[in-house]
């Protein structure tokens, strides 16, 4: 078991935690943004980072501190937190991205390693290759083991408080991350950051990136913190954390704001085409577009990077009460429906709903309906998979009605899509109090006839009937020949 992380609650593959800093002093919650600070152009002073938008852990390029001589010098006089007048936990990148954008740096793992824990970093990183997307299979195996080496040489560095990072790569593969993440969490090292994935949430392959967390997620053992390497848009926080990811890493705030961007939950906008500031943050409060529009540059680049901190932050909020009221997937859905790509990243998380129900609670807040998606969350399949747990009677009508007066059924269980039937003792049991809109669509019924088959499977010798409304063909097609149905849309009309 890792010492410096402790889960306490979760929703998903989400977790609120604890990760210890020891060299820091601090106990960082997470999920938790670190602000990236680059030391040569700083857009909010990180003691404001700190006292007026709460953050308690920041990353910093210890390569560019490292390569630049007067920052160098005082980075070792003073140590990073005076130099940065920062009090919480300071993490420092190796170098790595440098070396990705231009092919080569003058630096080892044991040396930028080394000097992260001379400048007083409390959690360094090493030299690892972050392979792109799509890249060759060749290429990525060559990297991997590269990076597999450079996880070995970071082992062997004495560093002692220091927490050091264990990079996952291993491009788009899915096969390669599961076996960089196995390799990783063999290791002793502490924080597992997943890479190279900027590349794909800047063309919106939100599907992929999922894809690419799910497959480290099954190397990684549940104890293990994971960073999601240039996630910073406060759009995808909630998918990246129902995925499992723990620590975010921003620097879209100040570089947006470079580019006169404003961010919202639901995507980018550009200042110019702004008739209105739709947030109450301090800056939007106070300011019209067209006062930030008519600030000189400078200012303007500081207050838009303000507004976009305060809106990040507050994401990262609603994110984290979410996950505690166990509403988490519901976030997720309705982040999903502002933009369509995050829907196929919705989509592609419910592609990995066994392994989600894994680790998802039995038991959280009320489950809504909120769409066709809704059927295959990790809670239906979870029931789907033990209704063969149940105990039946020789004849049983699962209906959407209620109780005929005169039946010779030896019971009548409600039939609730998408779960399928269930017994009335279960009724008043998460997630069968399911809120469920007056139109049930098509995917939700299938998801209930699938649920019957399922207890089917597993209850032969009972007699069953189901008594639906108006559920269309395909879920109809769906339920066992040996299944007598009855539509009760003929019943309530009176025609037989």
């Amino acid at each position: 078991m890792r010492d410096s992380f402790e889960i306490r609650d979760g929703d998903a593959l989400g977790r609120i935690g604890r990760l210890t800093v020891p060299r820091a002093g601090v106990t960082v919650e997470t999920p938790a943004l670190m602000p990236v600070v680059n030391p040569n152009i700083v857009t909010v002073e990180p003691r404001r980072l700190a006292d007026e938008f709460g953050a308690e852990i920041l990353i910093t390029n210890s390569y560019i501190i490292k390569s630049n001589d007067d920052l160098r010098e005082q980075a070792l006089a003073e140590g990073l937190h005076e130099m940065l007048d920062f009090d919480g936990a300071i993490v420092t990148d190796s170098g790595s991205f440098q070396l990705a954008e231009y092919g080569d740096i003058d630096t080892t793992t044991r040396e930028i390693l080394q000097f992260q824990h001379d400048i007083g970093s409390d959690v360094g990183t090493p030299v690892d290759i972050p392979t792109p997307p799509d890249a060759s299979r060749e290429q990525a195996e060559e990297d991997l083991a590269v990076t597999e080496q450079a996880l070995a040489d970071a082992e062997s560095v004495e560093v002692g408080e220091m927490l050091v990072n264990a990079p996952v790569q291993g491009s788009t593969y899915a096969d390669l991350r599961e076996q960089a993440a196995v390799h990783a969490n063999d290791t002793d090292l502490d924080v597992f950051p997943v890479g190279a994935v900027v590349p794909l949430m800047n063309d919106y392959r939100y599907d992929d990136m999922v894809d690419v967390i799910a497959a480290a997620k099954r190397g990684l053992g549940r104890d293990c913190p994971v960073h999601l390497f240039g996630a910073g848009h406060p759009m995808m926080f909630a998918l990246a954390v129902a995925m499992g990811c723990d620590l975010f890493d921003s620097a879209a705030y100040a570089l947006y704001a470079r580019d006169d961007r404003y961010l919202t939950v639901r995507g980018t906008e550009h200042l110019a085409d702004l008739d209105y500031l739709p947030c109450s943050c301090p800056i939007c409060a106070e300011h019209s577009p067209e006062d930030l529009r008519a600030a000189g540059d400078e200012e303007r680049e500081r207050l838009l990077a303000e507004h976009n901190l305060h809106v990040t932050y507050e994401e990262m909020r609603r994110v984290k009460q979410a996950l505690r009221s166990g509403n988490l997937l519901e976030l997720v859905e309705a982040r999903a429906r502002g933009h369509p790509r995050m829907l196929d990243g919705y989509r592609a998380l419910l592609d990995h709903a066994e392994q989600l129900e894994r680790e998802d609670p039995v038991s959280k807040g009320a489950f809504f309906s909120l769409s066709h998606e809704s059927a295959r969350r990790p809670e239906v399949l979870r029931y789907h998979d033990r209704l063969a747990r149940l105990d039946a009677p020789d004849s049983l009508l699962a209906t959407q009605g209620g109780t005929p007066r005169d039946h010779d059924y030896d019971a009548v269980w409600r039939l609730v899509p998408p779960f399928g039937p269930v017994p009335r003792a279960l009724s008043d049991t998460y997630p069968l109090t399911a809120e469920l809109p007056e139109r049930v669509d098509r995917a939700t019924c299938e998801a209930g006839a699938d649920g019957v088959a399922a207890f089917v499977e597993s209850h032969s010798e009972v007699e069953l009937t189901v008594a639906h409304h108006d559920w269309p063909e395909s879920a109809l097609e769906r339920l066992p020949a040996s299944v007598a149905v009855e539509d009760l849309l003929d019943v309530e009309s009176g025609d037989r």
